[in-house]
């Protein structure tokens, strides 16, 4: 049997928080088969693999899921993502990124529902536990 990151063993997972020339964030809607809190919105990432660097992680990440080229910035946070009612903890560290070519589209629409750019103090009301952290510490950040 294979055990699976994040339930049998903490995970580690790694995001991004795009932001545009506007000072806008991207956001994704976490689809029907996502690996947990489907419905919400979220600041986009994924799994690390064993041996992958974090920023290797989330530019391979970004391709496979929106087609984009990122450039990872500084880290943002490192956030606990405990989640008791669907048995799982992760640990993710998220960095402040930009696109460096592509536009962002849906390529695993079984993951991610709908996508778009809001304003940082205008952000869909159903954020996942981890963006809700990551949002609070950016508009920290934003006020330094």
């Amino acid at each position: 049997m294979m055990m699976k990151r994040g339930v049998d063993y903490i995970g580690v997972g790694v995001g991004a928080l795009l932001v545009n020339q506007c000072g806008e964030v991207f956001m994704a809607r976490r689809g029907p088969q996502a690996k947990n809190e489907r419905g919400f919105w979220e600041f986009p990432g994924g799994s690390v693999e064993f041996g992958e660097p974090l920023a290797e992680a989330l530019q391979r990440e970004m391709m496979e899921e929106f087609g984009i080229q990122i450039g990872v910035g500084e880290l943002l946070d490192v956030a606990d993502h405990i989640l008791p009612e669907e048995s799982q903890h992760w640990v993710s560290p998220t960095y402040l990124c930009r696109i460096v070519s592509g536009e962002p589209r849906i390529l695993e629409p079984e993951k991610c529902s709908q996508i778009g750019w809001f304003a940082p103090h205008d952000v869909p009301a159903q954020l996942s536990q981890i963006s809700r952290v990551n949002l609070e510490h950016y508009r920290q950040w934003l006020a330094q």
